[in-house]
């Protein structure tokens, strides 16, 4: 049984952050910057990354997606009115706390044997498990080991496309998901909202437009992986 999967991740807010904690974050920026100018230029991107990290982080939305079934689940977090369940387009919206969903993610795991995802091992795996960690939950599923698919021979496989499509690396040019999506003739999910957006929308309380954003993450995923499976598996 195969399973994508995808996150979105949120920072926190840095000027609530205790002052050592901003001195340990930002005291490079100090050393690199040339004037007052490239300094303030380099916090501001300091603070809109934070979300990029499981230490000054949280995930906010995961989603997951059945290949065979062509059904999924969203998992989002909210703190306003919105139903706590429902179903729309093939997917169940369910609302949770970080720890309920990776709670979630991890029982729904076992049952998998192949995972999918696009740079899950660089980034999504090694954030959720953090997190998990943080949230006193303990990752049943080994998603990291043995990059290479003809390692992988037991257990888990990941194919993590970003891997597949950079063959490992060896192509100078790293693409993102929007460019093999536009590639290949696929929708692209980086349309009105990309991942640049979800810590404004969170901030707006957008919180179904980020859980919707992550559905068509998904689907664009599955599809490159079907094209990756027919034309470019070895």
């Amino acid at each position: 049984m195969k399973l994508v999967f995808d996150i979105e991740t949120v920072g926190e807010d840095f000027d609530s952050i205790d002052e050592h904690t901003k001195e340990n974050l930002s005291r490079w920026l100090k050393k690199e910057a040339k004037n007052e100018t490239e300094y303030n230029a380099s916090l501001d991107d300091l603070k809109n990354s934070l979300g990029f990290s499981p230490l000054t982080g949280k995930i906010v939305t995961i989603g997951v997606l059945d290949v065979e079934k062509n059904s999924g689940v969203i998992y989002y977090s909210t703190d306003d009115n919105a139903p706590s369940e429902f179903e729309e387009n093939g997917f169940k919206f369910k609302v949770a706390s970080e720890r309920d969903m990776l709670d979630r993610f991890w029982y729904g795991a076992k049952e998998y044997s192949e995972f999918i995802s696009f740079n899950g091992r660089s980034f999504d795996v090694p954030f959720l498990m953090v997190r998990s960690a943080i949230n006193g939950i303990k990752p049943n599923v080994d998603l990291l080991s043995y990059r290479y698919l003809s390692s992988q021979k037991s257990g888990a496989v990941h194919v993590d496309l970003f891997d597949q499509l950079s063959f490992y690396g060896t192509v100078r040019r790293k693409s993102s998901l929007h460019l093999w999506c536009r590639a290949f003739g696929i929708t692209s999910p980086k349309q009105d909202v990309t991942g640049d957006d979800v810590a404004r929308l969170f901030k707006e309380k957008q919180f179904l437009q980020i859980a919707k954003y992550n559905t068509r993450d998904l689907i664009a995923t599955k599809e490159l992986y079907n094209y990756w499976y027919k034309y470019l598996k070895i």
